[in-house]
Parts: C-alpha cells; structure tokens; sequence
C-alpha cells in the first residue's frame, strides 16, 4: 500500500510539472529599445514563487539559442525550474564602450521586469546563473559582483580570463574588444572586469560567494581560460566544482554539461 501511494504521489508530481514556454517582448529602459526574452515557467495552479535559472548566451548566439539547440526545457522540468534566458548581443555582458548598457540591463532592470510579470522568487537561495562561453563569463561576472544575489553561478566552456583575449591578434576580436572595452582591451589584468582579479578580492574581503561550478571539453579551444580560472579558484582556497572531459566548443557538449549542472544545483525546486 505504501508503495502504491508512492508511485502515486510520483505520476500526480510528473502531471503538475508542465511547462509554459513564453517568448516576452518588452521596452527596456536601459537600453532604450525593444529587447527579447525566452522564459520557462512551470505551469502551477498554487501561488508559489519559483526557483530561477538565468542562462546566458554565447557571442554568436541570442536569447532562442538554448531553446533551439538544447534540451532545456525538459531538463528544466525535471526540476520545476524556471529559466530566464535574455539577449545581450555581443557586449560581453558588459556596459560598452561604443555601444550599450548591457551590465546594468543584466543585473538589474532584466530580475525586476521579470519579477513584475511573473512569480518568481527573489531569494539568494532560490536563484542561479549560467552560461555558456561569453554566458559563462557573463554569468561568473554577475555571480562575483553580486554575489548575495545567487545561491550558485556556472560556466560552461567559459571565456573566464578576458585578460587573455588582450594580445589577439584577429581584426575582428580586436575591433569588438574595442567596441566593448575600448582602448582598455590591451590590459584588461587586474581591472574590474578580469574574473581572476575578482575572485582574489572576493577571498579577501572574505566575501560569501555562490557555490561555483565550471567545465570545459579537452578540444575547446578555450580551455585554457577554464583551467587559469580554476587554478585562481584553488590558490585562493574558493570552492569550486570543475570538470574537464570528451568535448569542443559545441552544443552537443553545452546539452549534456547544462543537465550535470542542473543537477549539481544547491536547490531547484
């Protein structure tokens, strides 16, 4: 009889965990434009407030990529999560030099317009940030900035050392570099937007950072960013989940990390 109910009380679960995929357009003040975000809600007929992932895209991706190339929202259900996933364009998550003020509409107009239209919770515990390559950094960035926001951050293939993009020689990386930094691409070591510098700030201010999670394929071609990443996070005695293994710069790899990380969350639920 009591597994019987068990069973039950699984099957009820699985039937109340549907979720709504919403495509929101809204007027973002910060940026003065028109700007696009992908939610995944779970669709329940209680008042609570949900848990949240925010998930961030790539530098050749926009706010659809997760959805198109991904298993997402079935992993999300799993977890009764919901999943913000806004565009940033190619700002590096950053308020650009030549361009615009993507920092202030990622960390704060972005939470406050989706609070306002759906019921999502404002809890450190309950909220979490990743994403992939220029998203890890974006999320890592976010996580160390504002760190009594999220109870856990995540970098998948991340560009963790923008530092390291100081010395290219590539045109076009050089003229986004400028678009984004401007002149101060050429040394990014030690500002405020070199991830590596902010964790050692965080260590000793004895800052209460996110539990962190970051993990990179051993055919990325930006692994070494991941590993310079993780060895800052060790040399500072911060806590940190990292994980190498079979795996390039690719959404087969992204699809299958986003679910290990999922499941690695503190709560979800």
């Amino acid at each position: 009889m009591t597994r019987l109910l068990q069973v039950v009380a699984v099957v009820c679960l699985n039937l109340i965990l549907i979720m709504a995929f919403i495509q929101c357009d809204f007027a973002s003040e910060t940026l003065s434009m028109g700007v696009s975000v992908n939610v995944l809600l779970p669709q329940t007929a209680n008042k609570q407030l949900h848990s949240t992932l925010w998930l961030l895209h790539g530098r050749s991706d926009d706010h659809s990529a997760w959805m198109r190339q991904t298993s997402i929202e079935r992993y999300a259900t799993e977890h009764g999560l919901a999943v913000v996933m806004p565009a940033a364009g190619l700002s590096y998550y950053q308020n650009m030099h030549e361009g615009l003020r993507y920092a202030d509409y990622i960390d704060h107009e972005l939470p406050q317009v989706m609070r306002s239209f759906f019921p999502l919770s404002e809890a450190r515990e309950d909220n979490f940030i990743a994403g992939l390559s220029m998203g890890g950094y974006g999320a890592m960035r976010s996580a160390l900035r504002y760190p009594e926001r999220y109870a856990a951050a995540a970098s998948l293939s991340g560009s963790l050392d923008a530092a390291a993009f100081s010395s290219s020689t590539d045109p076009d990386r050089i003229t986004w570099m400028r678009w984004v930094f401007g002149e101060a691409y050429k040394n990014l070591r030690g500002s405020d937007v070199d991830l590596l510098t902010q964790l050692q700030r965080a260590k000793q201010a004895g800052v209460d950072l996110p539990r962190l999670f970051a993990c990179c394929g051993y055919d990325d071609f930006i692994l070494e960013q991941s590993r310079a990443f993780a060895r800052q996070c060790s040399e500072n005695g911060i806590p940190l989940k990292y994980v190498e293994g079979p795996g390039d710069h690719e959404w087969s790899y992204w699809d299958r990390m986003i679910r290990e990380v999922l499941d690695w969350l503190p709560r979800a639920a």
